[in-house]
């Protein structure tokens, strides 16, 4: 779809853009698009500046199963709000199921690779193939691990889609003063079970 010359000039003039400029740039690029989101902190953002640009875009949420209380309420609470058009892929083995014969494995151990299959690139995978989507929005940001530091805002994903991150040079405080201007609701309590530190890859972007 793209070549790595254009990504360079993409990231090149848009350094700089709004994010709803680099979104309706993106748009021109495709309509055949999808917004990924796990409701951790701060992806309300992504998900309103995209629903602003473009309404009913396909919200694609892997649902590990092992959420907290609180993120489940947020996602509630910000699905409803922005009415958004989610489509809920989970697991196909329930997490009490997996608690029973595997439990959540440390990162060093050989059961690690197999968990992460299951709670999460398994049901991305199915997501994808599905939606089959030309451009995939993501809330990515400098700094927060040493892969994502190396992409900038429009990257190209394994499987060839262009993958677009709106906010990816703004700081938590620039985030809170946009979820604060669009009385956005944000939740910290989120928990990453196939994550023991939290600038640590999570398997779907590298």
């Amino acid at each position: 779809m793209i070549t790595e010359n254009q990504i360079k000039e993409l990231n090149d003039a848009y350094k700089s853009a709004k994010p709803s400029e680099i979104i309706q740039k993106a748009f021109e690029l495709s309509k055949e698009a999808v917004v990924t989101t796990n409701f951790r902190p701060y992806e309300a953002a992504i998900l309103h500046a995209v629903n602003i640009v473009e309404v009913n875009v396909p919200v694609v949420w892997c649902d590990t199963g092992y959420n907290t209380p609180q993120t489940y309420r947020h996602a509630e609470k910000v699905i409803k709000d922005l009415n958004l058009n989610v489509f809920l892929y989970v697991p196909k083995q329930t997490s009490a199921h997996r608690d029973v014969v595997m439990g959540i494995p440390g990162v060093d151990a050989p059961e690690h690779a197999l968990f992460t299959e299951q709670v999460k690139l398994e049901p991305f995978r199915r997501a994808m193939e599905e939606h089959k989507p030309k451009v995939w929005f993501t809330n990515l940001r400098q700094g927060q691990t040493a892969f994502r530091d190396s992409i900038g805002i429009f990257s190209v994903s394994k499987d060839g889609v262009l993958k677009v991150s709106p906010f990816y040079y703004w700081s938590d405080a620039d985030l809170d003063k946009y979820l604060a201007e669009h009385n956005l609701p944000n939740e910290f309590k989120y928990f990453d079970p196939t994550k023991a530190l939290e600038n640590r890859e999570c398997g779907l972007h590298a």
